[in-house]
């Protein structure tokens, strides 16, 4: 199993556009073979949002990017978050 774990810092006017870009990703990655689990989800003390997908292999992830990728093209985090993406691919160990 692969975790796919995406974490925004928004700005706060901008924090209902990247839910809703957190939304259709989700939405688009549900149509996909392998996806076990998606998330969207808000940590109550910082606001920080995390994206959590939970994929059958990194195959199935790679086989979804253009998809999961039309589903945000126009989205502008970079006016949008205040700091970077930042972006995991988890394995257990």
């Amino acid at each position: 199993m692969l975790y796919h774990i995406s974490i925004h810092t928004p700005k706060p006017e901008h924090e209902h556009d990247v839910i809703d870009s957190m939304h259709r990703f989700g939405e688009a990655a549900r149509t996909q073979p392998g996806l076990l689990e998606v998330h969207t989800l808000r940590d109550q003390r910082s606001g920080t949002l995390v994206g959590f997908a939970l994929w059958d292999s990194l195959d199935a992830l790679e086989a979804a990017g253009p998809t999961l990728g039309a589903a945000t093209e126009h989205d502008d985090f970079d006016l949008w978050d205040a700091e970077p993406i930042r972006s995991f691919l988890l394995e257990e160990v």
